[in-house]
């Protein structure tokens, strides 16, 4: 069987940023004769994420995220479907995901190492599955309950910023679902500004690249913030921490700004942010997904529920072909999606 797959051609370097050329298609044969407790999986859709920038380093800056090998074959969140089995459990037909799947039109894989999953809960898109009933939904949803502090009554303003990306673009809906009075987001663009408040409900947006972050925020949040999810970091995040009321929550899940830079995670804060937090006694805790697997399967089941109802409305960025992985990875790094960023490598 002949296979395309993505390797991973050169490193950017640290303070580098990433290019397509970072990147090498290749074909390759693949025996798809199966030992015991293997699987031959068709690949439907893959996923490129921020995180994905610290794995082109040979050192990751995460004990939880290993580099990715120079000529080895690239890995991240996939969803596939079981072509044939030799492991029990699973039937041709079955649909599967795994967080480190082989960026492969066709892979064999460890039955033990991918998860069964249940078409019905994202009414049959099933790249949901890499996104809001996924590993992205599961951080949107278990941040904001777990680091967020969001009381019914609370009269409390929340902002998000990279808001109209896979996870902001979830997490107001849940901040706003759990009680928030407001939510703000901060996105990049006019368009992006406009499908987080018409399509998904935020109370206002703002647009970095054109708008002073600082002023419009006086006049978007007119009694402060009280919880900020950051997927971003550097001066946006400076801004928001600044203007923030005494006793409120940071919700650190992302540093996008910073990922091309040769600076520890999380990356370091000015003196007069650090100054803000102490004196404004704001927590600021660093949120891991891995770290409440435990909450999952609770967690995934109301995400299925709230999607399917239409309470959360999901955004993707959808392109075609295996070939296009890379500029696709770089798209995402830039900005260029809104929402989820999927590839689709075949029906």
């Amino acid at each position: 069987m002949q296979v395309q797959r993505v390797v991973l051609h050169s490193r950017p370097g640290n303070n580098g940023t990433p290019a397509p050329d970072n990147f090498r298609l290749e074909e390759i044969t693949l025996s798809p004769e199966l030992t015991d407790g293997e699987l031959l999986v068709r690949t439907l859709y893959l996923s490129v994420d921020p995180y994905m920038r610290c794995r082109m380093n040979e050192d990751t800056g995460a004990e939880y995220l290993t580099p990715w090998q120079l000529s080895r074959c690239v890995d991240g969140g996939g969803v596939g479907l079981v072509e044939s089995s030799c492991c029990a459990g699973f039937s041709k037909g079955d649909v599967v995901t795994d967080f480190n799947w082989p960026w492969q039109t066709h892979a064999v894989l460890k039955g033990g190492a991918v998860q069964k999953v249940d078409p019905q809960l994202v009414d049959g898109r099933l790249s949901y599955f890499l996104g809001a009933v996924g590993i992205t939904g599961l951080t949107a949803l278990l941040g904001v309950r777990e680091k967020g502090h969001i009381t019914t009554g609370g009269n409390q303003t929340m902002v998000v910023s990279g808001a109209a990306g896979a996870c902001g673009s979830i997490a107001g809906q849940i901040g706003r679902l759990d009680g928030c009075v407001r939510v703000v987001g901060i996105c990049g663009s006019e368009e992006k500004c406009r499908v987080l408040v018409e399509d998904l409900g935020f109370d206002a947006a703002i647009n970095y690249r054109q708008e002073d972050v600082s002023t419009k925020l006086r006049e978007t949040c007119p009694h402060g913030i009280d919880v900020y999810f950051d997927n971003v970091g550097g001066s946006i995040s400076d801004s928001i921490i600044t203007q923030m009321n005494s006793g409120g929550h940071v919700i650190l899940c992302g540093q996008i700004s910073q990922y091309n830079k040769d600076v520890p995670y999380p990356p370091p804060l000015s003196e007069e942010t650090q100054e803000a937090l102490r004196r404004k006694s704001i927590t600021r805790e660093r949120f891991t997904v891995l770290n409440y697997m435990n909450k999952a399967g609770e967690a995934l089941c109301e995400l299925s529920t709230l999607v399917k109802s239409g309470q959360v409305k999901v955004l993707e960025t959808v392109v075609d072909g295996i070939e296009n992985m890379g500029d696709a990875f770089c798209s995402m790094m830039k900005g260029g999606n809104v929402g989820k960023q999927i590839i689709k490598i075949s029906d």
